[in-house]
């Protein structure tokens, strides 16, 4: 199949290949659409200065990563939509699925328009506080940005999103009709993600976080936790995340002000096989999610507690609705008071001391896993939302 063939486009501000969660699942779902419809041409940022051209990165899937370079977000976003425009060129699409405003403004003012479906995971004028703290009270910016998410929200033939609490928010603070909106939640490799019992260790009680390194993920929470449980059982953190030097740094200080700064382990980001690895070494995955408009009231689908899941670790997460999706409590993993170090502290020496608890969770767990998020059954639902679109499958599917 050669790049022209394409009718689908797949089109993201984000670098890929990369051991994040946004690049795990724009790579599920190029794979899958590009095997349900004959081709796809993905674009994404370049991880350097330079355009990488195209390439097929996976069977069907002409890859091509624009230059975002800059100072600022806003050179950047320039810069990629700059090489996005001669990209483009006489180029035609049935249609174009993309992730944020960044990339997405340009693609409205096509002419002809394409049938576009926006996959929303987050909205700048939500998350942009949490990147960059001096933005939340520009109100000009702020306007700015629900402005071209209305535009990009008005233009779409297809919302997508990955939480039944994203696609409550679109349709009533956003005015996002029902009717074209699909909530299709993240998935796991299964082939990736193998499961295995959680890990006993009379010696040491190892507790892990991964994923951004953000407060908005509450990891500062799992670091006090970890103060309060080591009074009781010999125990020891991996946080896994990115993070700037000055948050690693911080994290690091409060571990040595809180007397287990020798107990906390804080590695990169790292790829699934790796990440597999750190998971079947530990006895439980805490993702304390804070209670704050990103999570409770924009929503989510936390990647980290659904491959936790998959993995057979057992997880000690944040009572919010974006969980309670996934899961029950008590059956599928523990959920505790948002922001309580006392409950989550507790919730792991009660897994410690409970091995029939962990062994059940871990097992029930993965039959979640099984029966509802695969990446599989994402994809089986993106291409019935295309079809519903009108675009054809392949001949081959």
């Amino acid at each position: 199949m050669t790049q022209a063939e394409s009718r689908i486009a797949y089109i993201s501000f984000d670098t890929v290949p990369a051991p994040k969660g946004a690049a795990t699942h724009i790579e599920a779902f190029a794979r899958l659409l590009g095997a349900a419809f004959g081709g796809l041409d993905l674009v994404t940022v370049a991880p350097g200065p330079d355009a990488i051209p195209p390439v097929e990165r996976w069977p069907g899937v002409i890859h091509t990563a624009l230059p975002a370079t800059g100072p600022s977000l806003i050179d950047r976003v320039l810069c990629f939509r700059r090489g996005l425009a001669s990209w483009l060129g006489s180029r035609r699409f049935q249609a174009i699925q993309f992730r944020s405003i960044f990339e997405g403004l340009p693609l409205v003012r096509l002419e002809p328009a394409p049938r576009l479906v926006f996959e929303v995971n987050g909205l700048p004028s939500i998350e942009l506080k949490y990147h960059y703290p001096g933005a939340a009270d520009d109100r000009e910016l702020n306007r700015k940005l629900l402005s071209q998410e209305r535009a990009c929200l008005n233009a779409a033939s297809l919302v997508a999103t990955p939480s039944g609490v994203t696609a409550n928010y679109l349709a009533s603070a956003r005015a996002v009709a029902p009717e074209k909106i699909v909530v299709i939640p993240n998935g796991v490799d299964l082939r990736v993600f193998r499961f295995q019992p959680p890990a006993r260790s009379n010696d040491c009680f190892r507790l892990l976080y991964f994923g951004t390194l953000a407060p908005w993920q509450g990891v500062d929470l799992t670091i006090r936790a970890l103060a309060q449980i080591f009074r009781q059982e010999p125990a020891f953190l991996t946080v896994i995340g990115a993070g700037s030097g000055r948050r690693v740094g911080a994290l690091r200080d409060l571990a040595a002000k809180l007397g287990v700064g020798n107990r906390v382990r804080i590695l990169a980001p790292m790829g699934q096989p790796e990440l597999l690895e750190q998971l079947h070494h530990s006895a439980a995955t805490l993702a304390p999610l804070g209670l704050n408009d990103r999570n409770v009231v924009q929503g989510c689908c936390p990647l980290k507690i659904l491959e936790s899941m998959a993995a057979g670790i057992p997880v000690i997460a944040s009572d919010l609705p974006v969980v309670r999706e996934l899961g029950r409590d008590g059956e599928h993993f523990l959920l505790v008071k948002p922001g309580s170090v006392d409950q989550l502290a507790e919730a792991a020496l009660r897994l410690r001391s409970d091995a029939q608890l962990s062994s059940r969770l871990a097992l029930q767990a993965r039959s979640q896993i099984e029966a509802a998020y695969t990446w599989e059954r994402a994809g089986a639902a993106l291409s019935a939302a295309y079809d519903q679109l009108g675009i054809s499958r392949s001949s081959r599917d």
